[in-house]
């Protein structure tokens, strides 16, 4: 008998699926991390989100483990190399969202460019401002993209339909395609108009978008960031904005969101670079949903539930 704890609520599919290969499920959503410590060693396999950190102290408390799934994309809150090292295999599932997310972070740039936002509260309010509002074209922008794995390239497909032209920087060789120029970074600085970030939080990625980097632009630029929040200083950020090296900013993530990515209003110290994306008219905020489609949430765990269905073939 496999048994597998759920620290997180997924689709039902997920669960369902496991059923049929013979799977014990228990779930557990609320425990703390400690009390999680003292019950998972009786698992061969733990399923999370985001809701606690799968460190050191967790996989060694779970002498059983054969894998650990984070049904989502980023693997920041689990510890992978020691995970490894213990010979536990660690899932994830970043195609799952890949296209709610290019789509989001198409759908967030159309706006700003339009003026939808600011547009819609504006008529409520009786004002009809047409001149004040005109928008801005895609075409003829070149939009240049940090990461160029499930996500990027994703976008990448989306914008083909558009007259841009894309380019790309990625750690990795060999990571273009017909929809997207692999360059040097230094090539994204000359020519990007537009900055869309598709990369992991680590070490190498945190705070990429800082005073050194926006000023190394040599254009006024757009910046979208569907990824995560630490990527990006919010303090330059702002001070960009204010200055307009920076034109508009679509930011499904904030370097304030907790771990969980919730409750990012239940503070007591409101950040005062924060108040000011609120209220400034050329930035759009949406509350870390770009990759929370109805249509990901059941693609996530079907993609977890086939990579622990390989596991276990003759299961």
């Amino acid at each position: 008998m496999i048994n597998v704890l759920h620290l997180d609520s997924n689709h039902p599919v997920l669960v369902e699926g496991l059923e049929k290969m013979g799977v014990q499920n228990d779930f557990d959503y609320h425990s703390t991390k400690e009390q999680i410590a003292q019950i998972i060693a009786k698992y061969q396999g733990v399923i999370v989100r985001s809701r606690i950190p799968i460190d050191k102290t967790l996989i060694d408390a779970g002498t059983k483990l054969s894998f650990i799934a984070r049904v989502g994309s980023g693997l920041e809150n689990i510890d992978t190399t020691y995970a490894k090292s213990k010979n536990i295999r660690v899932l994830s599932s970043p195609e799952g969202n890949r296209n709610a997310v290019s789509e989001h972070a198409l759908g967030m740039i159309l706006s700003l460019f339009n003026h939808l936002n600011r547009c819609e509260k504006e008529i409520q309010q009786g004002l009809w401002l047409r001149e004040q509002n005109r928008g801005e074209e895609l075409k003829g922008k070149t939009i240049g993209l940090i990461g160029y794995g499930n996500t990027g390239q994703q976008f990448a497909q989306k914008l083909s339909g558009f007259e841009v032209k894309v380019l790309c920087f990625d750690i990795l060789k060999g990571k273009g395609d017909s929809y997207a120029q692999q360059v040097p970074m230094e090539e994204l600085y000359k020519k990007a108009d537009i900055i869309s970030l598709h990369i992991p939080e680590n070490p190498s990625t945190f705070g990429i978008i800082d005073e050194k980097f926006i000023l190394r632009m040599q254009k006024p630029f757009w910046l979208i960031n569907t990824s995560r929040g630490n990527h990006v200083i919010t303090s330059d950020l702002v001070k960009a904005l204010r200055k307009g090296k920076i034109k508009g900013g679509c930011l499904d993530v904030l370097e304030y969101e907790k771990n969980t990515f919730e409750h990012l209003f239940d503070r007591q110290d409101f950040p005062i670079d924060l108040q000011y994306l609120i209220q400034a008219n050329n930035v759009i905020l949406s509350p870390h949903i770009a990759g929370w489609s109805h249509q990901s949430k059941i693609d996530l765990a079907q993609i977890i539930l086939e990579k622990i269905k390989s596991l276990y073939k003759k299961v």
